[in-house]
């Protein structure tokens, strides 16, 4: 099988989660140090900062709508329900996602609603492409 182009943006899109992944711990790195990060983590370490809470809240999002993403593109393409709605949906999802991360941690409001709307439209398409 084809890298389709569906394909190509949930493969963006999981590189996307592996970024925002590495991105919160790193956050939360600099704010408790290398030696909580390779400790054990025992006890309750402090409430994360503004940037490491709001790159971790912008991570939990993300993996909110992804299992969804992932079964619809799935389904698309191995349903041969592939075509220009799946391919802008799921487009519009990955980039919609990652202007949504740099919004999230500079505390951008309404935009970053609006942004988060869009790429949950991508996701929309793709579903709705599954049953036209």
């Amino acid at each position: 099988m084809d890298m389709t182009p569906e394909f190509i943006a949930l493969a963006g899109t999981l590189v996307l989660a592996l970024v925002q992944i590495l991105a919160a711990g790193a956050a939360r790195t600099a704010e408790l140090g290398a030696k909580w990060n390779a400790g054990p983590r025992d006890g309750n370490p402090p409430p994360p900062g503004p940037l490491a809470g709001r790159l971790r809240r912008a991570q939990d999002n993300l993996f909110e709508t992804l299992p969804l993403f992932i079964a619809a593109v799935l389904m698309a393409v191995v349903a041969d329900k592939s075509g220009a709605l799946t391919q802008w949906g799921a487009w519009l999802y990955l980039l919609g996602r990652i202007v949504y991360v740099p919004l999230y941690a500079l505390g951008v409001p309404y935009v970053r609603s609006l942004v988060w709307m869009a790429a949950l439209a991508g996701l929309i398409m793709v579903i709705v492409a599954l049953f036209v």
